[in-house]
């Protein structure tokens, strides 16, 4: 895995758990610098990154992302679109 790979997987965690807590959060967290975050370092993938991953980014499938990182592919569900 790339350290920008890496970077992502960090932040794509935060956000799940930033999400998990929101419904007992007050006040509720800003995702917004979150979601700048991922898009920032999912611009820093090389061209040749995996294409299933760049697809799960530019989609904002992010725990498909998140799983594909954490080699769980297996536990992907397959979308609607002919890529999934």
């Amino acid at each position: 895995m790339t350290e920008v790979e890496q970077q992502i997987l960090l932040a794509l965690v935060e956000l799940e758990n930033a999400v998990s807590r929101m419904a007992a959060a007050n006040p509720k967290p800003n995702l917004l610098p979150l979601f700048a975050r991922i898009d920032t370092l999912t611009m820093q993938l090389p061209p040749d990154a995996d294409p299933s991953l760049l697809h799960y980014l530019r989609k904002r499938s992010y725990e498909k992302a998140r799983l594909f990182l954490q080699a769980r592919g297996a536990e992907i569900s397959r979308g609607n679109c002919a890529h999934d």
